[in-house]
C-alpha cells in the first residue's frame, strides 16, 4: 500500500524533477542517520511527498547541497538539507513500514516479512519514544482495519475510512500550531489515504482472487467464484473510478486552501497530474480505458 503518490515526470522540467529527487534523497539519508542503513530500503515516494508538502508550507526555504550517497558516493547530486519536516516524515515512514511488515506476517505468515522486521525493531522503539501519539494512532487505526478485514467487511467506505484516518493523523505534524492548516492537512491526508486504499485494492484484484485474500471491492460488488477477473473488472470499473475521482477532487480542493510558499509547481504536478496518471496506468494495466479528462 505504498508508492502511489508520484510526480508525472514527463510534465516536469528537469530542475523541478531534480528538486523532487532532492527531497527523496534527503529522506533516504535521514532514515539512515536516524535509524540504520537497512531501514533505507523501505523508502517510498509517498513519504517523500509528505516531506516536500510540509516543507513547502514552512517559513524558511530549504537549502540544497551537492552530496554523494551510499549507492554512488563519487557522483554528487542535489540533496535538500535536513529539516524538521524531513525528520518527521522519516519517522512516520519507518513506523508505517514496520506495521506493514507486521501485518504481512500476521495475515500471511510471510517469513520474508518476519525477517525484514528485525532491522526495524530498535528503530520502532525509538520512533515510539519520540512520536508516541503518532505511534498509537497508527497502531489503533491499523487494529481497526485488521478487525474489519477479519470480519470480511463488504463496505469499501468502512475499510477505506480506517486507513484514511491513519493518513489524516500522519499529515498533521505535531509541531504545526495553526488550526486552519491542521484541518486542511488532515482532510488532504484523509482523502489521500482513502484513494490509496481503494486504488491498491483495485490493483490487487487479480492476485486476491487467486490467493483468496480479503478485498472489499470483491465483496461489495459480489464477485462470484468462477467469474473471470477481467469480466469482474469490466463490471465494476465505472463506480470505482467515480469514487476515486471524487476523492482526488477533495485532495485538490484541500491543496488549494493551503498557504504554499515554495515548490508549488512540483506539488501541483503530483496532485493534479501524478495521482491521476498513476490511476490511469493501473486502469489501463487492468484492461480499462480510464477517463483522462481531469488531466
Amino acid at each position: 500500500m505504498f508508492g502511489y503518490i508520484t510526480p508525472y515526470k514527463e510534465e516536469l522540467k528537469i530542475r523541478e524533477y531534480s528538486l523532487f529527487k532532492a527531497y527523496y534523497c534527503s529522506l533516504c539519508k535521514t532514515l539512515g542517520k536516524e535509524f540504520n542503513q537497512i531501514v533505507r530500503m523501505g523508502l517510498n515516494y509517498d513519504f517523500a511527498f509528505l516531506a516536500l508538502l510540509l516543507s513547502s508550507i514552512d517559513r524558511d526555504r530549504d537549502a540544497i547541497n551537492m552530496e554523494g550517497c551510499i549507492i554512488n558516493p563519487v557522483k554528487k547530486k542535489p540533496v535538500v538539507k535536513c529539516n524538521r519536516n524531513i525528520v518527521y516524515s522519516a519517522y512516520m515512514s519507518m513506523l508505517q513500514i514496520y506495521y506493514k511488515l507486521l501485518d504481512d506476517w500476521k495475515d500471511h505468515h510471510s517469513f520474508i516479512a518476519l525477517s525484514a522486521m528485525l532491522p526495524y525493531l530498535a528503530s520502532m522503539k525509538k520512533a515510539k519514544k519520540v512520536y508516541y501519539d503518532k505511534y498509537m494512532d497508527i497502531s489503533n487505526h491499523l487494529k481497526s482495519l485488521s478487525i474489519l478485514e477479519k470480519n470480511q467487511c463488504s463496505v469499501i467506505d468502512e475499510s477505506a475510512d480506517a486507513f484514511a484516518k491513519l493518513m489524516q493523523s500522519l499529515f498533521t505534524a505535531p509541531y504545526i500550531n495553526d488550526e486552519k492548516t491542521i484541518r486542511i492537512l488532515g482532510w488532504m491526508g484523509y482523502n489521500l489515504g482513502r484513494w490509496i486504499y481503494i486504488i491498491d485494492a483495485f490493483n490487487d484484484i487479480e492476485k486476491d482472487i487467486k490467493q483468496k485474500n480479503y478485498n472489499p471491492i470483491l465483496l461489495q460488488y459480489q464477485y462470484s467464484h468462477g467469474e473471470e477477473w477481467t469480466a469482474f473488472i469490466d463490471r465494476i470499473k465505472e463506480p470505482v473510478e467515480r469514487s476515486l475521482t471524487f476523492t482526488l477532487d477533495n485532495v485538490s480542493k484541500s491543496f488549494e486552501l493551503l498557504d504554499v510558499k515554495y515548490n508549488r509547481t512540483v506539488l501541483e504536478n503530483i496532485i493534479y497530474m501524478g495521482l491521476r496518471r498513476k490511476m490511469d496506468q493501473i486502469f489501463v494495466r487492468k484492461g480499462c480505458n480510464s477517463n483522462e479528462k481531469s488531466i
